[in-house]
């Protein structure tokens, strides 16, 4: 009995050592496989996961590359989550519930903090703490991308709003809608429809995607041939450009070489390289053309003023203002122009801002073809007590009267000039500046008013702010034409023009407002001068108005008074810098440049300073749709 009982006994203890012996080597397991599986990634087979997606099909779209990077990279995070969750599961069984309960609500608050500082030690090589890791798995696992995406713009709008000098801060004040958005969709569509057509043409297997392509890249050039703008584009605009768009995916779809491609590309792109290029010279063109043509509105009212003058009875229109014209006492301008509008702006403007209205007596020289419109205008429209008189230069009986000269050369003059700075520094631009001189026209004016003593020429691109007669009494010295000196323009810098015939550091003047002395002009016989000087300089080597230029300002050495420059400010058909409480001091605005403020080139913030002096509820003006 003893015996059976020991054997009994004895099995029973070999099979608890084996149950041991079995713990033990599963207790030995276990942790190796969590290691392994650490290790590993713990990748298990995930209904979830990644599934490659093959772009065989138009509705996989345009976006089939994008597609598969992105659902990559989703992928991998739920992976990535699935695989947190599982370590945070593994890990609750040591902790109390609370405490992983809590620690996962913190972590959710604590997200932006945390990551800040474990972004910062990792930068800085220290050593990150476990406690700062878990939370942000934990976090990461509860919010997901969803998540991750709205803290960080939680935190980019706090730094908008908190610190200066933000990108997101500047992004938000100069966000700008992007105008003709679908017609430049369209254009980079036909771009890479272009670039992948010639491979797809060669696959034998694609016959028709090789037509559908050619088709929708036949349709988006007419398209873009009839519409530059949004809102000329065709209703159904919208369809073609989607199937545009599964066009090109389908291209893409296909293994292409990428130097056929590349070549493909270049060439699209020395194409439009070229083609900008001529459109650059075809707009400098036109803009030449525009700022030299009277707009259509503009002869539209010289038009119309002249056949309502000659539709009109006979009338004295200088029966009461002629004993004024030749008075010396009173107040003389001039104003050489063939624009009706201009002319009447620089005239009401004058005797808007006069003293006195009466003493004011206003000469304006035309030509013929001009003539009866500006007569008739200047009857019909009265400037408070201001005579005006309308003459036409070509019908002047003058001693030196050369027609042909005055037909061309009877409005004020201006020059571009292009120079250096005068430091002559490498890192110096050029610089471009208009100089408005005296036309040959100007040159008869003593002759013209054989009894004036003295007049004030005006030019038809000024206004008037400021009364002028103070003018009137100054005292010039013996000097024959007071002007307001440009010093940016140095003579010496205009050597290219003007040779070596100038003082260096002498100030280049200009007309648009000048006090004339004409008993000092006919003393000087400075007309005659003026003459001699341009069949001299024309033996040489120069254009019509290198030499005109030089002329004029050799005509006038040493005899230039130089006005005080708050008397007129130049600049505003040119220079967009122009400043405003300069502008609002000035006299007199002058709009030299190509951009006058008559025309639609003009520049708008300038532009409002002249058109405030017209009378828009004119009828010629309202039938010929006048709107400057």
């Amino acid at each position: 009995m003893k015996g059976g009982i020991s054997v009994t006994g004895k099995r029973r203890w070999s099979g608890l050592v084996i149950g041991v012996l079995l713990l033990v080597i599963l207790s030995m397991l276990v942790p190796l496989a969590f290691l392994l599986g650490l290790h590993n990634g713990f990748h298990s087979p995930n209904p979830n996961g990644y599934v490659p997606v093959h772009p065989t099909s138009v509705s996989n779209g345009i976006r089939v590359r994008e597609q598969y990077e992105i659902g990559d990279t989703l992928n991998h995070s739920e992976s990535e989550n699935n695989h947190i969750n599982d370590i945070v599961e593994l890990l609750a069984p040591k902790f109390p519930k609370n405490v992983v309960k809590n620690l996962t609500n913190g972590a959710n608050n604590e997200t932006t903090g945390r990551n800040a500082t474990h972004d910062n030690q990792h930068k800085k090589g220290m050593p990150v703490s476990p406690h700062a890791v878990l939370p942000r798995l934990s976090n990461m696992s509860n919010t997901g991308i969803a998540g991750t995406v709205k803290v960080t713009d939680a935190d980019e709008n706090e730094n908008c709003e908190l610190k200066f000098g933000s990108y997101c801060l500047w992004r938000k004040e100069h966000r700008e809608d992007m105008k003709d958005s679908m017609v430049k969709k369209l254009k980079d569509q036909l771009f890479v429809a272009r670039a992948y057509y010639p491979s797809i043409a060669k696959l034998p297997s694609q016959n028709k995607l090789t037509r559908d392509m050619k088709q929708n890249i036949q349709e988006l050039e007419r398209v873009l041939s009839e519409s530059a703008t949004d809102v000329d584009l065709p209703p159904g605009i919208a369809k073609k450009l989607q199937k545009m768009e599964a066009t090109i995916a389908r291209a893409k779809s296909f293994p292409v070489e990428c130097n056929n491609v590349d070549k493909k590309l270049r060439q699209i792109f020395d194409m439009t390289e070229d083609e900008a290029n001529f459109h650059m010279k075809q707009s400098a063109f036109l803009y030449q053309l525009a700022v030299q043509t009277m707009p259509k509105s503009f002869h539209c009212l010289s038009m119309r003023l002249t056949v309502e003058c000659f539709k009109s009875p006979s009338v004295d229109m200088e029966h009461s203002q002629a004993d004024k014209y030749s008075d010396p006492i009173l107040h003389h301008y001039v104003i050489f122009s063939s624009n009706v509008l201009a002319s009447s702006v620089v005239i009401n403007s004058t005797v808007i801002h006069a003293r006195e209205s009466k003493n004011l007596v206003f000469h304006v020289l035309t030509d013929g073809q001009n003539y009866f419109a500006m007569k008739l205008w200047f009857f019909r429209n009265t400037f408070k007590e201001a005579a005006v008189r309308v003459l036409n230069i070509e019908q002047l009986n003058l001693k030196y009267h050369d027609k042909s000269t005055l037909l061309h050369l009877y409005l004020p003059v201006e020059f571009r000039v292009a120079f250096h700075s005068v430091d002559n520094k490498p890192t110096t631009h050029d610089r471009t500046q208009y100089i408005s001189i005296f036309s040959h026209a100007h040159y008869l004016l003593p002759e013209i008013f054989p009894s004036l003593k003295k007049v004030v020429v005006l030019d038809d691109d000024v206004v008037v702010q400021k009364d002028l007669s103070a003018l009137w009494n100054l005292n010039m010295v013996g000097k024959v034409n007071g002007a307001v000196q440009l010093c940016s323009v140095r003579l010496g810098q205009l050597k290219n023009y003007l040779g070596d015939s100038f003082e260096k550091n002498s100030c280049a003047w200009m007309s648009g407002l000048n006090i004339v002395d004409l008993v000092r002009w006919r003393e000087l016989d400075l007309t005659e001068t003026y003459r001699r000087l341009v069949r001299l300089v024309s033996l040489g080597e120069g254009s019509t108005e290198a030499i005109a230029l030089h002329a004029s300002l050799l005509t006038f050495q040493d005899q230039i008074y130089a006005l005080d420059g708050a008397w007129a400010l130049s600049g505003l058909g040119h220079d967009y810098g122009v400043d405003i409480q300069a502008i609002k001091k000035a006299a007199v605005l002058h709009y030299n440049g190509n951009m006058k403020p008559w025309l639609e080139l003009g520049i708008p913030r300038y532009r409002l300073y002249w058109k405030k002096f017209l009378n828009l509820e004119d009828r010629f003006l309202s039938e010929c749709n006048v709107n400057s």
